[in-house]
């Protein structure tokens, strides 16, 4: 009886690693959203080649890897320094999310992500890969509040290498994606792109959701399902 019951532990404590790293990854990405990127990284890297264009594309790729990963790993820091309790940190940051996500369901970028005049700024740049690509289109305010939120609620170290984990591989996607922007452009076309960001605003209105709910759960105003 010891043997069965340990591997079922063992098995809840796995799947339950695998859960939080798929809401590590998912809130991640769809914050971050390098197809929403794509027709501004186009517009602003139109006078350059093609091996220019990936160095842009790599170093935003980079800074955005940078920028969460310094919050991650400060994130734990910053909530002493100001006092910040974590269900605080999750409401406030589930607004962000929600505000986030209800300009992605209309397939638009979020102000916070970018602004007309970022954008028009930026084209007169020789260097356009950390600012305004990489922060704050890429590693914009959500995508950050989003990692300390992550942070906030990791209990172990194997959640923690969960967190650097999505933020490694959401990068790697933004550089394929916008190294070959061009081809991706093609390929999903206006249409494509505008129905992508929206299915993933409505992910992210979910998360925004749970987010709240959790947020709630941890001042003691809800009950939590004792199914979850």
């Amino acid at each position: 009886m010891i043997v069965p019951h340990a591997a079922s532990l063992s098995l809840f404590e796995g799947s339950a690693y695998v859960r939080f790293s798929l809401l590590a990854l998912s809130s991640i990405f769809f914050l971050v959203d390098p197809f929403a990127a794509l027709p501004t990284f186009l517009a602003v890297t139109a006078d350059q080649d093609a091996a220019k264009r990936a160095r842009t594309a790599r170093k935003a790729s980079l800074t955005a890897f940078v920028i969460l990963t310094a919050f991650a790993i400060a994130g734990t820091y910053i909530f002493r320094i100001f006092g910040i309790t974590l269900p605080a940190f999750e409401i406030s940051g589930g607004i962000i999310l929600l505000l986030i996500g209800l300009d992605m369901l209309e397939a638009k970028r979020s102000p916070t992500q970018e602004s007309p005049g970022e954008t028009q700024a930026a084209s007169s740049k020789d260097d356009v890969g950390i600012v305004p690509l990489g922060i704050p289109m890429l590693a914009g305010p959500g995508a950050i509040t989003s990692v300390m939120v992550l942070v906030g609620q990791a209990q172990t170290h194997w959640q923690m290498i969960a967190i650097f984990g999505a933020i490694a591989i959401t990068a790697a996607i933004c550089y394929l994606v916008l190294g070959s922007a061009d081809r991706v452009a093609r390929m999903l076309g206006d249409t494509g792109i505008r129905i992508l960001v929206r299915i993933m605003g409505l992910l992210l209105v979910a998360l925004a959701v749970q987010y709240f709910v959790n947020g709630f759960v941890d001042l003691g105003v809800l009950t939590k399902p004792s199914s979850l």
